[in-house]
């Protein structure tokens, strides 16, 4: 017997109408590329939003086509994310970091039909553009008047011209809630980047579960500032889930230094905010050498690498921030755990709490997770044993787009992560390290996590990355690469006894090399691989 209850397809389009209707006036705020600020409410992206509809219909754009977005977080972005989805088309979001060629081939192989731009890439777009024959039209995210004519650009659209002409009045398409609405890209750390294609119900089912109070619990009181950009996995689902919510949104565009987010922060009375470690770190800096206090902000989530101890502190005893950690990928929309306590914990010491804090958290409903060996065989849930991370669930990958990469999950529908971690009995999961920069010397495996995050808790230490390297007797040894703090000198012999007492002996490094930079990916992650290859020369004495 089925149950008597109506029948309606989850899809995008309700979000933004549900926003308009009951948070009308709330507003969304953005910093544009044009250097100033602009205002509206969910009303106003609601009715954009369709003209970015009835404008796809007058370009004839198919249904299910790609429209590509090289964009930062702005209003206008966020308007072509249900416009382009509501209508039934996909929105592929690019990293605009990626080296251009790579950008090239993954316009190429999404086969995009339009591609969407701030002006901040248009040399990108002249340099991309003659070997993307897929892409029909490109529109420039600005008015008539600012409007590139420089030579080489293909035939150009402004946004402003292009939706400005449409009717407002557009009745959005009711579907099948497993049809595709967004599609992003891998890092391609290995090889060539593979698709991930998001639908209507694993984008919405996600939203839901992001909002849930044990997650990013976020409501129509907050002021939610998405500091990871809208083209890393969307960033982190914020877009749907404020307005699912009825959140003040503030876009801070392509500023992301320190000041420039400190003075949105505090100008828009930001409670909430999201990003990865890289850009605290510009931000904590900035305060310190500011000597400035955060009034409004309360909690922060960290994803993307493993937030440092020091950084958690930081935000904590300084400024009155709570920051939660969480974890996921691309394959996984992404959020797959969210580190908050559990009441039992309530009444623990708070070392004891952070040490729980300092965890990737755990499942969000909907996911399923357990760590097995090489073999595939299950390991415990100690919190101790580590092993490789499998994952599972609604808004999880079944398979690339295109079918790249073949079958990619177990025979019990276990997606492989990549990922090296340990289980606790409570649930809470804690990645080792990727199973790519994981060292074993001598037998034994060495979290470069670990090693990096004891570095970041030294003074002098702007950022650290652990990586392993060949060794003629164990194997691999660890070493410490690490970027001075302006100003501040500190030795190698200085930084090694800095580990005395936190970590076994043999753990410790066993060399530190100073330089200017710790190469970044396209997502703000360290590229270990990189780092290899610039010492692959090494020899140790």
């Amino acid at each position: 017997m089925r149950g008597l209850m109506q029948e309606q397809p989850l899809l995008i389009s309700q979000l933004i109408e549900f926003a308009a209707r009951y948070h009308g006036d709330t507003e969304i705020v953005s910093r544009r590329v044009e250097g100033d600020i602009h205002r509206y409410g969910y009303a106003d992206a609601a009715r954009r939003s369709r003209q970015v509809a009835r404008a796809l219909d007058a370009l004839a754009v198919p249904k299910h086509a790609r429209v590509a977005t090289l964009a930062w977080n702005g209003y206008r972005h966020f308007e072509l994310y249900y416009g382009v989805s509501g209508s039934e088309r996909i929105i592929h979001t690019i990293n605009p970091r990626l080296h251009p060629e790579q950008m090239a081939w993954i316009v190429n192989h999404a086969e995009d039909d339009a591609l969407c731009f701030d002006l901040t890439f248009t040399p990108l777009v002249k340099a991309i553009a003659p070997k993307c024959p897929t892409v029909r039209h490109w529109i420039a995210l600005c008015d008539e008047a600012a409007l590139p004519r420089d030579e080489g650009l293909p035939p150009l659209m402004s946004y402003e011209a292009w939706i400005g002409g449409q009717s407002d009045d557009y009745d959005w398409p009711e579907f099948d809630e497993h049809t595709a609405a967004g599609l992003c890209y891998t890092s391609g750390t290995t090889g060539n980047p593979k698709g991930v294609l998001y639908s209507h119900r694993s984008t919405l089912l996600h939203a839901l579960a992001s909002a849930s109070p044990a997650v990013m619990g976020c409501t129509a009181t907050d002021v939610v500032l998405p500091v990871v950009p809208m083209f890393h996995v969307n960033a982190w689902g914020l877009p749907y889930l404020c307005p699912m919510m009825g959140c003040k949104l503030v876009f801070p565009g392509a500023a992301l230094d320190g000041k420039s987010i400190y003075e949105l922060f505090e100008s828009e009375g930001v409670t909430f905010s999201a990003g990865v470690p890289t850009v605290w770190q510009m931000l904590l800096a900035y305060l310190e050498q500011q000597g400035l206090k955060l009034s409004t902000m309360k909690r922060t989530v960290i994803g993307g690498s493993a937030c440092p101890p020091a950084m958690l502190d930081a935000f904590r005893d300084k400024y009155g921030v709570t920051v939660n950690h969480a974890w996921g990928m691309t394959e996984m929309s992404p959020l797959g755990t969210y580190g908050t306590l559990k009441g039992k914990h309530l009444k623990l010491p708070p070392d004891a709490q952070r040490s729980i804090l300092l965890k990737q958290g755990r499942a969000v409903f909907g996911v399923d997770m357990k760590i097995v060996d090489d073999a595939g065989e299950e390991l415990p849930r100690d919190g101790k044993t580590f092993g490789n991370l499998m994952v599972r669930g609604p808004w999880i990958v079944r398979e690339y787009f295109k079918g790249d990469g073949g079958r990619i999950l177990d025979s019990e529908g276990y997606f492989h992560t990549g990922d090296v971690a340990t289980l606790d009995p409570d649930g809470y999961m804690q990645i080792t390290d990727r199973s790519k920069d994981v060292i074993k010397s001598g037998g034994e495996w060495i979290s470069s996590i670990a090693i990096e995050n004891i570095a970041m808790a030294h003074p002098a230490v702007a950022m650290a990355a652990c990586i392993g390297l060949p060794h003629p007797k164990w194997d691999e040894r660890p070493v410490l690469v690490v970027v001075r703090k302006p100003g501040v000198e500190v030795t190698k012999e200085a930084l090694l006894a800095f580990y005395a007492g936190k970590i076994a002996k043999w753990q410790v490094p066993d060399d530190v090399l100073f330089v200017d930079t710790i190469p970044l990916g396209a997502t703000g992650k360290m590229q270990k691989a990189r780092l290899r290859e610039q010492f692959a020369d090494y020899r140790f004495v």
